[in-house]
């Protein structure tokens, strides 16, 4: 029921926005039906996802999973949130995918292969939290822009890489280095070429962190595609927006990053409390960084109908 609900509602709007008309027969399609060289990609074949995750966007994709699908200790691919900014890349050639690490704070600049990175340097697998920086920002009151996440834009799988801490060292870093900032394949919403949907970094500290990962595996496979495929930075803990998918460049930077999705709004708080729905000032605005715990019930599922004669084993995640 997702998936057609989610296949009509996005064909009709498409459709209704190139007429520039609302459709008056929409009610009347038959499920499933799409108008000849509209057709979306169905989401649930293309990421294999389980049926119950919920689609919040499709330009770009941005789905969740419900509580009760985040039971296992490690989630699996089909029931892991997709967080995305642009356009998911499609000329992907791992065999020739390379990354640099340049910057204003680097001794000398070098690119690495995967195969690089695989033979040169120690692998190492975590099981690491990734959360969006906006999971949960559907409760907000006043209601706050974004996607409406509810409680699902999280997941904890395995990664498996490289500290990006050696590499680093390989590199050889200078005393000035203040942050790092990744930089990726995925192209901008507008085709524009010239624009990054998204480049964030993190401070020295946590990119030297042992946990701090330049990853080729999840869960003990490549990477899917939706997730970062070939190569992506996870840094756990913090926003996954700092986790940047489909990575070909780190730069070591003299100063704050300032790519795109570091400014304004974008992923900072006030530094001080204040009432909702305040103005800040640019000033009095910080970047996000090591994420509050937060705790869901993963069983029973929401609305489970239960005999009060039954003892009732809780589940869930911190």
């Amino acid at each position: 029921m997702k998936r057609r609900n989610f296949i009509k509602k996005a064909t009709l709007t498409s459709f209704a926005t190139i007429i520039g008309t609302e459709i008056v027969f929409g009610k009347n399609i038959i499920a499933g039906y799409q108008p000849l060289g509209l057709q979306e990609p169905d989401p649930f074949k293309l990421f294999q996802l389980d049926d119950e995750m919920v689609v919040l966007n499709n330009k770009p994709w941005n789905i969740e999973a419900k509580a009760h699908l985040l039971d296992d200790k490690i989630t699996p691919n089909s029931k892991m949130f997709i967080r995305n900014n642009g356009r998911i890349p499609t000329d992907i050639d791992e065999k020739n995918w390379t990354l640099t690490i340049d910057g204003e704070s680097v001794n000398t600049k070098k690119t690495y292969t995967i195969n690089d990175l695989k033979t040169k340097f120690k692998q190492y697998t975590y099981q690491l939290t990734l959360e969006c920086g906006g999971n949960g920002r559907s409760e907000f009151d006043p209601p706050a822009k974004g996607n409406q996440w509810t409680v699902g834009a999280v997941s904890c799988a395995t990664w498996t890489g490289v500290r990006l801490r050696d590499v680093l060292e390989d590199v050889g870093i200078k005393s000035n280095a203040v942050y790092i900032g990744y930089h990726a394949a995925d192209t901008h919403l507008s085709g524009d070429p010239s624009k990054e949907p998204i480049s964030r970094g993190a401070p020295m500290s946590k990119a030297l962190q042992d946990e701090t990962l330049i990853a080729f595996k999840m869960n003990g496979k490549k990477i899917p595609i939706a997730h970062g495929f070939p190569l992506r930075l996870v840094a756990g803990g913090w926003p996954a927006s700092v986790s940047g998918k489909w990575i070909n460049r780190i730069s070591i930077r003299d100063k704050e990053h300032d790519g795109n999705k570091m400014k304004g709004t974008a992923y900072r708080v006030p530094k001080n409390p204040v009432a909702p729905g305040d103005k800040v000032i640019d000033e009095d605005m910080k970047i996000i960084e090591s994420m509050p715990v937060k705790s869901i019930i993963t069983y029973p599922k929401s609305g489970a109908i239960i005999n009060k004669s039954n003892t009732l084993n809780i589940r869930g995640h911190a």
